[in-house]
């Protein structure tokens, strides 16, 4: 459901990706790692169209996400570590926003508004402007919204900021729940504990390049490192720096 082909981004001469080859399955939720500056934000841009790719492609749900763009946006959401909201609506006003983009009939957007209200605990918020609402309760309005087409690939970056521990567990048990039921999630974080939790593959970004992918088990392997994964995150990232300072020329 999400492929990648030598998918590469130039900002001059900078190379923030740096041939990535990825291959995502239906159903899988596959998190992705890597430290601040290895271009993850570059690569989710790349994903969702927001960016153009200096060579290769990528392809969500089928579709060339440049060539195909409305296709496929159509079968996916995206939410951002940051996201847009407008303040003067109230979350039912913005529920039907999104509706309507994805030519929802409105009907249908409040029956299945209502059932993502009722599980983000977001009833008591219904009525209020999004202005007035804590940053965690947006960011609980922003994933309903992202579920509210069915999509069939959710890329969701840093789901876990700003949520009290019991939203978080709801996350998590969304996710996963829908990854079962088929949809794709690929999800950036900086948690290691929520990659570890739930993600069936990881793959990990250093320096604009793919440096491992695989299981919890695969990555272990890997680096060498038996235990948490912060242990082989930590050893496969120190190995590549390593690494690139052994070849820099002098």
């Amino acid at each position: 459901m999400i492929r990648t082909e030598h998918l590469t981004k130039s900002f001059g001469e900078v190379t923030a990706v740096s041939d990535l080859n990825l291959d995502i399955a239906q159903g899988e939720l596959f998190a992705f790692l890597g430290p601040n500056g290895a271009g993850k934000t570059t690569t989710i841009k790349l994903l969702t169209g927001l960016l153009k790719p200096t060579s290769g492609r990528a392809i969500v749900a089928g579709h060339d996400i440049q060539r195909e763009s409305v296709e496929a946006r159509r079968l996916m959401s995206y939410v951002p570590d940051l996201a847009f909201l407008y303040d003067k609506l109230d979350p039912l006003e913005f529920m039907m926003f999104i509706g309507q983009l994805y030519g929802m009939d409105r009907a249908e957007v409040s029956r299945v508004s209502n059932e993502l209200f009722d599980l983000f605990d977001l009833d008591e918020a219904r009525s209020r402007l999004i202005e007035t609402l804590s940053h965690g309760t947006r960011q609980r309005l922003v994933i309903a919204a992202a579920l509210l087409h069915d999509p069939k690939v959710i890329i969701i970056d840093e789901p876990m900021v700003g949520l009290d521990p019991r939203s978080s567990r709801v996350v998590k048990n969304v996710l996963k729940e829908r990854s079962r039921g088929g949809v794709t999630v690929f999800l950036s974080t900086h948690t290691l504990q929520v990659a570890e939790e739930l993600a069936d593959r990881i793959g990990i970004l250093s320096r604009g390049r793919l440096i491992a992918v695989g299981t919890m088990d695969e990555l272990r392997q890997a680096s060498g490192v038996g235990g948490a994964l912060e242990d082989a995150f930590l050893m496969l990232t120190q190995e590549e720096e390593q690494e690139e300072v052994e070849t820099r020329p002098a």
